[in-house]
């Protein structure tokens, strides 16, 4: 039986196909979303870092704070299966599947679809509380990017303000990993995106505004990498 080489088999090869879908896209976005053309590079760039990450065999780790943890764990939820893409397994692995449980390996291959590795770092509840009691809770994000985080990784933070200390003490703890930091967040981009590789700063002032334009930079990011490596 061959063995599937994993994530690696998926990178993409049409150079100039990604190109123009990655323009594509953010053409799209910014006519919907006209504020969003001040930072249409910077969405770029991010886009540009996470597929480096991912071209490499890495993952992404996401993290927000108040109702940004909802937004990191949307961006797991559109990454880790089909966002508008099926997304099917690829031949090689459906038949290393099929052969190793001929009774259900069909249905197995039928159902699943091929994911982005990422994981929100705010979901794990029990780590979280036990560590928030034993230890210090404002650092629950940080414990979790030391023990995930790998060289070529990508840490990505949401906050509206971008003075979340949450996340922040992450942040050094990162770097001195060799992971990116890419920050998404508002107003005048906070420490965090002073402290960030990369930073998408939504031009708005209020908070619920911020966070209606993350949603529509993170959905653009998402529809970039699945073009990217699923582009069928």
């Amino acid at each position: 039986m061959e063995k599937y080489e994993g994530a690696k088999a998926s990178l993409h090869t049409d150079t100039e196909a990604v190109d123009e879908s990655i323009e594509r896209r953010l053409s799209e976005l910014c006519e919907r979303y006209p504020s969003l053309s001040s930072v249409r590079e910077d969405i770029k760039n991010a886009y540009l870092g996470i597929r480096e990450c991912y071209d490499r065999g890495g993952k992404l780790l996401i993290a927000g704070n108040g109702g940004s943890c909802s937004d990191a764990l949307h961006i797991v939820g559109e990454l880790m299966k089909g966002f508008i893409k099926k997304r099917p397994m690829p031949s090689k692995l459906k038949a290393a599947v099929e052969e190793l449980d001929p009774k259900d390996g069909r249905l197995i291959t039928e159902s699943l679809q091929m994911g982005l590795p990422a994981i929100c770092l705010n979901e794990h509840q029990s780590l979280n509380s036990a560590f928030a009691n034993d230890v210090n809770g404002d650092l629950a994000v940080a414990q979790q990017v030391l023990g995930y985080g790998r060289q070529g990784d990508v840490l990505l933070l949401i906050s509206t303000s971008g003075n979340s200390r949450i996340l922040m003490y992450a942040v050094p703890v990162a770097k001195a990993l060799g992971m990116t930091v890419i920050g998404l967040t508002g107003k005048d981009g906070g420490r965090l995106a002073q402290a960030s590789d990369i930073a998408i700063i939504a031009p708005e002032q209020e908070t619920y505004k911020i966070q209606e334009l993350h949603l529509p930079i993170y959905h653009c990011l998402c529809l970039m990498l699945e073009d990217t490596y699923f582009p069928v």
